[in-house]
C-alpha cells in the first residue's frame, strides 16, 4: 500500500517558504541580544528592521474566488490603511488606538469601518513621572508654575506627532493639563526624544540627572528605574481623566503591586493590548481562516507578556488584552466555536 504524498502547488510552495524564511531571519546572526534598559531584560534586536508591509494578491482565475490579502504594523496610519482598504489586516498597539478610529474620536475626524479580530496581551500604562526635586505635585501645576522641565518623552518629529498612537497619548493629557511641549521648550526647559521607552539614553539621563520627568508608555522597562532615583507618579485625573475617557480611553493606575517604592495607586490611562483589526466588510469565511491561522501558529507566535500565547485570551477583554472594537462576525464564530466565547 502507498500513502499519498502532498504538496503545495508550486506558487505558493514558495510563497511560503519565503515567509518562514523572513521570519527565521530574525533568529540569525543579522540579529543581536540586548539587555533592556531599565528592566534588565534579555531581548532581541536585529540590522533587519520592523516595518511590516507585506501582500499576498491572488493571481486565481475570478471564478476559483481567490482571496488576496495584506498586512502591516504600527499605529493610526495603518488603521487608516485598514479603513480604506489599502491592508487587509493591521496589527497595533495599543488597543486604544483602534478605539478612537472605531470611536472617530482624538485624530479621526469620523468613525472607521473596522473590526477586531484578536487582541494579543500586552499590560502597559502611560506614566508621567517627575524627580521629586522639583517639587511638582500635578500636571496643571507645570502650566501654573510654568515648570521648565527636562522632559524625557518619545519621539517628536512631526510624523510621529501625527502617526504615534505614543505621542498622542502624551500630548494629548499635556493638552487636557493646559500645556504642550512647545511651552516647556519656551519656559526654559529641554526634551529628550527617544526611539523607544527602553532607549539607554533615557536610562543613563535617570541616573546622571540630566533629566526631572518622563511622560510615556513602556512604563515597565522604565518605570522601577524612575522609582529608584526619587521620581514619583503625577495622577492623570479630574477633567484631564474625565477629557481622555470621553476619547474612548480606559481609566488605570500606575499600580504599587508592580513597583518598589510606591505607597498607593497613582490615576492615570490604560495602553494595554496589540489588536489586529481589519475591516468590516472583510468576508466572513476570511476573518474565520485568519483565526484559524493564529490558532494554528499559537506557539510560533511571540507575546510581550514572557507566557506562552493563549487563545482564550486574545478574546477575553481582560487587563491585558482589552478590546474597544467589537468583533468581527468571523472571528466571533471562531470564538465561540472552540468554545471561547459563551
Amino acid at each position: 500500500m502507498t500513502s499519498t504524498k502532498t504538496r503545495y502547488s508550486a506558487e505558493i510552495q514558495r510563497v511560503k517558504g519565503l515567509l518562514e524564511i523572513a521570519a527565521a531571519v530574525y533568529d540569525s546572526s543579522l540579529s543581536f541580544q540586548t539587555t533592556r534598559a531599565a528592566e534588565q531584560v534579555l531581548q532581541t534586536d536585529s540590522r533587519v528592521g520592523y516595518s511590516l508591509k507585506l501582500s499576498l494578491t491572488t493571481t486565481r482565475a475570478q471564478h476559483e474566488k481567490g482571496v488576496s490579502l495584506s498586512f502591516a504594523a504600527d499605529g493610526f496610519r495603518e488603521l487608516r490603511a485598514v479603513a480604506e482598504g489599502k491592508i487587509s489586516l493591521a496589527w497595533i498597539n495599543p488597543s486604544v488606538a483602534a478605539t478612537l478610529a472605531f470611536k472617530g474620536k482624538g485624530p479621526f475626524s469620523k468613525p472607521l469601518p473596522i473590526r477586531t479580530l484578536a487582541v494579543f496581551p500586552s499590560y502597559d500604562v502611560v506614566g508621567f513621572a517627575v524627580r521629586a526635586a522639583t517639587g511638582v505635585t500635578s500636571l496643571p501645576e507645570i502650566k501654573q508654575k510654568k515648570v521648565p522641565l527636562r522632559l524625557s518623552t518619545g519621539q517628536t518629529t512631526k510624523r510621529a506627532l501625527s502617526h504615534s498612537p505614543t505621542m498622542f497619548t502624551v500630548t494629548a493629557v499635556m493638552k487636557a493639563a493646559g500645556f504642550t511641549l512647545a511651552d516647556i521648550k519656551r519656559w526654559g526647559g529641554k526634551i529628550q526624544s527617544v526611539s523607544r521607552p527602553s532607549h539607554p539614553d533615557r536610562r543613563a539621563a535617570i541616573d546622571n540627572g540630566t533629566i526631572d520627568a518622563v511622560f510615556d508608555e513602556g512604563i515597565k522597562s522604565w518605570g522601577q528605574t524612575a522609582l529608584d532615583q526619587c521620581f514619583y507618579y503625577l495622577p492623570v485625573e479630574g477633567q484631564i481623566l474625565e477629557r481622555l475617557t470621553a476619547m474612548g480611553y480606559r481609566r488605570s493606575v500606575v499600580p504599587k503591586s508592580r513597583f518598589q517604592g510606591m505607597n498607593e495607586d497613582v490615576n492615570t490611562v490604560d495602553f494595554s493590548g496589540w489588536p489586529m483589526v481589519v475591516r468590516a466588510d472583510m468576508p466572513e469565511e476570511v476573518a474565520y481562516a485568519l483565526c484559524e491561522s493564529i490558532a494554528a501558529r499559537k506557539d510560533l507566535i511571540p507575546t510581550d507578556n514572557y507566557k506562552p500565547l493563549d487563545v482564550a485570551q486574545l478574546c477575553a477583554d481582560d487587563e491585558e488584552a482589552p478590546r474597544g472594537v467589537p468583533f468581527h462576525p468571523g472571528a466571533e464564530r471562531f470564538y465561540r466555536e472552540r468554545g471561547y466565547l459563551k
